[in-house]
């Protein structure tokens, strides 16, 4: 960039307005690749932000946006006084802190395994297998799960049968004390495999010569592991870190509606995602659905910036 001296101390020079559009110009291949992206984005991802003014009417789908009645706060009033906010709340929370403290480390563990693995046409198998559920769309996942785990000729009572560590089948899907444990199982058996490329990626990238150092000075492969690879694939690890705790409140949908389909589970599978498509969708009740929604968004973008301006003191941070 060039400089000038002014008051006897060197000054970035502002690029202008002229120089900006000559530099936009110069990579008009670049900006068409992506204006495609830009429309996609607004369209589906801004255009149906109007739809919130719901959240602050009565909205009524004869009359639309602008002849429904306005209510101001009133339905996010109702859902805070409302008997369900604590229930929903504690499940949406305690699901996604559970697959926070289990599925987020879980990607990384196998990565580093797969990393010490030297047989790579073992590697290469582990890696198909365990990347395939993610291709799987939760009706697969969910028709797998329940079969497993049926009380007619499941495997898994049949398993249990055998080693003796029960006399008869256990329903385990009508059972809400097992809830948490098979659902969050089933989301990191399914997204396990595929999450860990990222990080395999990051480690690809770690300088061959830190190991071959560590080596020489007498360090074993798992010291090498805490000492050399987790440091340096520390700030991939925290920028996942950052989206995950501002996806904290999106506990799931497809897979607790899917595997939660006896209504005796509803007290601890009821988050705010199946809240939303249960008062919105089944009973209608618009208004009241997108409040709860809003405010779910909401406290996500306050969380990722909370969880974003803690990471910057590390150094590393979305912004």
């Amino acid at each position: 960039m060039s400089k000038i001296i002014a008051n006897n101390n060197i000054v970035p020079k502002q690029r202008t307005r002229t120089g900006a559009i000559t530099y936009f110009f110069r990579q008009w291949e670049l900006q068409l690749m992506v204006i495609p992206a830009i429309f996609f984005i607004f369209i589906f991802s801004y255009v149906p932000m109007y739809g919130t003014l719901m959240a602050f009417q009565n909205y009524n789908i004869f009359k639309g946006f602008w002849q429904s009645p306005w209510t101001g706060f009133d339905h996010f009033q109702l859902f805070f006084h409302s008997r369900d906010f604590w229930p929903v709340m504690r499940n949406t929370l305690v699901i996604s802190i559970l697959k926070l403290a289990i599925g987020f480390p879980a990607p990384i563990l196998l990565a580093l395994m797969l990393n010490e693995v030297r047989k790579m046409m073992f590697k290469r198998v582990v890696q198909t297998i365990t990347y395939l559920p993610h291709f799987m769309s939760w009706v697969i996942v969910a028709g797998f799960t329940i079969s497993i785990l049926s009380t007619d000729n499941g495997s898994f009572n049949i398993l249990l049968h055998k080693l003796n560590i029960i006399d008869e089948p256990v329903n385990w899907l009508s059972t809400s004390e097992y809830f948490w444990t098979i659902l969050v199982s089933a989301n990191v058996w399914k997204d396990i495999g595929f999450s860990s490329i990222i990080y395999l990626a990051a480690i690809a990238g770690v300088n061959q010569d830190m190991y071959e150092a560590a080596a020489i000075d007498g360090a074993s492969r798992l010291k090498q592991m805490f000492l050399i690879t987790l440091p340096s694939i520390l700030p991939v690890i925290i920028i996942f870190m950052i989206l995950a705790i501002g996806n904290l409140l999106n506990a799931g949908f497809e897979d607790i509606l899917l595997l939660a389909t006896n209504p005796a589970l509803r007290d601890v599978s009821d988050v705010l995602d199946t809240y939303v498509y249960r008062m919105g969708i089944q009973t209608s009740r618009f208004s009241y659905a997108t409040a709860v929604g809003l405010f779910k968004a909401v406290i996500s973008v306050t969380l990722l910036t909370i969880a974003n301006l803690l990471a910057r003191r590390s150094g590393n941070s979305l912004w």
